[in-house]
């Protein structure tokens, strides 16, 4: 019976794949989280300058849960798109580049809401905004 002698020819190594990985972990989280601030080099009083203001003219749409539709004050008959658009056409006639504010109930349906931009691009009014509340 022959009896080896254990020998220690393997080679140790050290791998480094783990520890790039981590290192690239952490330059990847550290370059996400970096926030960059702007440092003023030199301390400037901006002039003051007094311009008048101009407030665009509104058309206010009101959309309600049942997809009724209101232009300013008055209710609109129908709720298709050919009644929105004339109504819109009609309250626009004095203003100039007026702007349509869409009061939209928070439990109107969607299509509704559509179909008053819709109108908007119809009657011409290129500037659609809506109006939200603010929660506490």
């Amino acid at each position: 019976m022959r009896f080896r002698q254990s020998t220690n020819d393997d080679n140790l190594d050290i791998n480094l794949i783990p520890l790039i990985d981590v290192l690239l972990v952490m330059l990847i989280f550290l370059a996400a989280t970096t926030t960059f601030t702007r440092q003023g080099v030199l301390k400037v009083l901006l002039p003051q300058a007094q311009a008048d203001a101009s407030t665009p003219a509104v058309i206010e749409i009101t959309v309600s849960q049942d997809g009724r539709f209101a232009v300013g004050q008055q209710v609109i008959s129908g709720s298709d798109i050919l009644s929105l658009t004339e109504a819109l056409k009609a309250a626009q006639k004095d203003l100039h580049d007026p702007a349509v504010v869409i009061y939209a109930d928070a439990m109107a349906a969607h299509q509704f809401v559509i179909r008053a931009m819709q109108a908007a691009r119809a009657a011409g009014i290129g500037r659609v905004h809506f109006a939200t509340q603010v929660s506490d």
